[in-house]
């Protein structure tokens, strides 16, 4: 067996999310957002464990070809809350918009729809705005200020070693996060407009 993976994978195929009501979810993901409900999966049992979960499926398609998809089962109880806020603010999905201007435009269309959101905000190195979608997906519409954000990789190992090393020092010494908080106050960068990177 080969040690590295075959390939660099090309893109997001789909992503799935659970609703419980399908109709208010192609209402929002076309009227809303704009994309287009291009399949319905329907079945009684689900494909690759077999549990008798009985299902539709339904894919919406954006600009590159990828796509949303939700599942709506009989009889799935709503999801538990979550054990704590930051599940909520940090548990989204980013879609791309082309520019800041772009963003600008969803932020006055989501205002006209009467779909509370928050921002925009400018963390150095994309451009965003945060809404919820009916199902309480926290969806993020962004777009990239700084094109080299993603050129960074062995900064960004390096900063998972201090990471690492913080958490490791706070757990040794029974602190917290003194450790982490301190770490972060000489590490902090791109959220902020006035970061220097």
């Amino acid at each position: 067996m080969s040690p590295h993976p075959p390939a660099l994978l090309r893109g997001m195929h789909h992503t799935g999310y659970v609703t419980q009501d399908s109709q208010a979810t192609v209402d929002f993901y076309t009227r809303v957002v704009g994309l287009k409900y291009v399949c319905a999966v329907i079945d009684d049992k689900v494909p690759s464990t077999g549990d008798p979960y009985p299902y539709m499926h339904l894919f919406f398609m954006m600009a590159d070809g990828s796509t949303l998809a939700f599942f709506e089962s009989i009889g799935l109880p709503p999801p538990a809350k979550s054990t704590h806020p930051g599940y909520d603010v940090f548990t989204h999905l980013a879609l791309d918009a082309a520019t800041r201007d772009e963003v600008d435009r969803w932020a006055e269309h989501l205002r006209a729809c009467n779909v509370p959101f928050v921002g925009p905000i400018d963390h150095g190195i994309i451009y965003s705005i945060y809404f919820h979608d009916p199902n309480d997906i926290r969806l993020e519409i962004t777009a990239t200020t700084d094109t080299s954000w993603t050129n960074h990789g062995a900064q960004a190992l390096e900063d998972l070693a201090g990471w690492e090393a913080a958490k490791q020092r706070d757990r040794a010494a029974g602190t917290g996060s003194a450790e982490v908080q301190a770490w972060i106050a000489t590490r902090r960068k791109w959220h902020r407009p006035d970061a220097g990177h």
